[in-house]
């Protein structure tokens, strides 16, 4: 019989702030990051507007002696502060990385969504473009040669070196001492979640005790915005930018580009019992799968993302049909990945009402993008989160910017407006958090209060 995983300990870097208390409290009111890009000039741009970490600082969240930490990119630097926060939540150790109990260092792992860790665009620049001098490829052809030592000679200089994206990984197992299994996805928005599940896997097949895991992502840079600009995907609405995100709204044109870290303890459930560990959720089940269509759409029918939310739900036990004691689905809260483009919304919600048939409406379906933009390969990981604290308070967060429900996303209920308290309806004891990426990863991790499960 293969093991339970339970939630110990998490962390996030989002654009509301970073302790996971108040950035949920920001949440629930319905509070936006979104505003004009500071980071660099964009005023030329057809989206000049994101949403950005602010005044953060790494050793805010680990100790300053961590001096090997300091030339890393800003996604890794994001992701050791989420981990620093979940670890110590957890109590396996503190800001150090230091272990407080007798954990095996090969039975601890790290599995991490983390994407480009470029120290921040003008280095990337010096690095890979003003490298380049016209007088290489003067009388004679292109230098190669010495074109790639100069531009390695700058890469050093700035840092770069640290952060290919691997790295990140590299970093947070060099922190907390993990010599278990390490790895890196690169799924695309469906990275985060997609780490967490694949994590879950490792624990339960025995192959390790603990796994740090989640996502950690940074592009809001000139490249980074232009890529999405060009596919048309970004929002442009830029005389209102804290409106632009509208997830499920008729007016919807785009997402908004946000950036941070979210990141786990998974405990198997047997090591976190004998230690005392308090348990703040459970992984009941996780399903992956791709659409397997073209290389940078959704299959327009939601199929893919319809069997992602099965395998989550059949792995949970959960009978997507069913109703509980109390009268209610027995899902109480689905994450959307809720984009706010024309396709994915109506894809999505397409899926859900595949998967739920006649109980799709009566289940809570609602997108913190609304207000935290696209973390990207962070976003599946940041809304985990989010499922877990709506376990602990019973709260739903609001999609903001939903005025006028598309008819196309089929009459679901998206939480418009203002959080929702479900204390007396009996809490929330049941979470589907879904993320898919771009090209057809899809991916789903269903999550339960502990003292529910089997």
């Amino acid at each position: 019989m293969s093991r339970r995983v339970v939630i110990t300990g998490s962390g996030w870097v989002t654009p509301l702030g970073c302790d996971v208390g108040s950035v949920w409290s920001k949440l629930l009111s319905g509070a936006s990051a979104i505003g004009p890009v500071t980071r660099f000039d964009a005023s030329t741009f057809a989206t000049n507007f994101a949403a950005e970490v602010k005044a953060f600082e790494l050793f805010d969240f680990i100790d300053e002696a961590s001096n090997e930490h300091a030339r890393a990119g800003l996604s890794t630097r994001f992701a050791l502060a989420a981990a620093a926060q979940a670890w110590v939540e957890s109590g396996l150790g503190d800001k150090t990385g230091g272990h407080a109990h007798a954990l095996d260092p090969g039975r601890l792992g790290v599995y991490l969504g983390a994407g480009e860790g470029s120290l921040d665009y003008e280095n990337f620049v010096s690095a890979h473009v003003a490298g380049w001098d016209a007088g290489l490829g003067a009388r004679g052809g292109l230098d190669a040669r010495a074109w790639a030592e100069r531009a390695y000679e700058r890469m050093t200089a700035a840092g770069e070196l640290e952060q290919e994206p691997y790295a990140t990984v590299t970093h947070v197992a060099h922190r907390f001492g993990a010599e278990g299994p390490a790895l890196n996805c690169m799924t695309a928005c469906a990275a985060g979640a997609q780490s967490v599940g694949e994590a879950a896997e490792i624990i339960r097949d025995g192959d390790a005790d603990v796994m740090l895991a989640g996502g950690s992502h940074s592009m809001i840079h000139p490249l980074g915005m232009t890529g999405f600009i060009r596919l048309t995907a970004m929002s442009t609405r830029r005389d209102d930018p804290a409106t632009a995100s509208r997830p499920f709204d008729v007016s919807r044109e785009g997402f908004v580009m946000g950036e941070g870290a979210g990141v786990v303890v998974l405990e198997d459930l047997e090591h976190a019992l004998a230690r005392g560990a308090n348990i703040l959720a459970e992984v009941a089940g996780y399903g992956s799968t791709a659409d397997a269509y073209r290389i940078t759409d959704i299959h327009p029918d939601g199929a893919g993302g319809a069997a992602a939310m099965r395998k989550a739900l059949e792995q949970a036990g959960i009978d997507p049909g069913a109703i509980g004691d109390d009268g209610r689905p027995l899902i109480h809260y689905i994450n959307a990945h809720g984009t706010g483009t024309q396709e994915n919304d109506k894809t999505e919600s397409a899926a859900v009402r595949s998967v739920f048939g006649e109980r799709a409406p009566g289940i809570p379906f609602g997108s913190i993008k609304s207000m935290v933009g696209h973390l990207i390969q962070a976003a599946g990981a940041v809304e985990l989160i989010a499922c877990v604290q709506a376990i602990r308070t019973g709260f739903l967060p609001p999609t903001k910017n939903l005025e006028n429900p598309d008819p196309a996303c089929g009459g679901l209920d998206h939480i418009p407006g203002e959080a929702r308290d479900l204390r007396d309806a009996g809490g929330v004891r049941a979470c589907l958090t879904n993320s898919f990426g771009f090209g057809g990863q899809n991916d789903c991790v269903c999550v339960t209060g502990f003292e529910d499960a089997g």
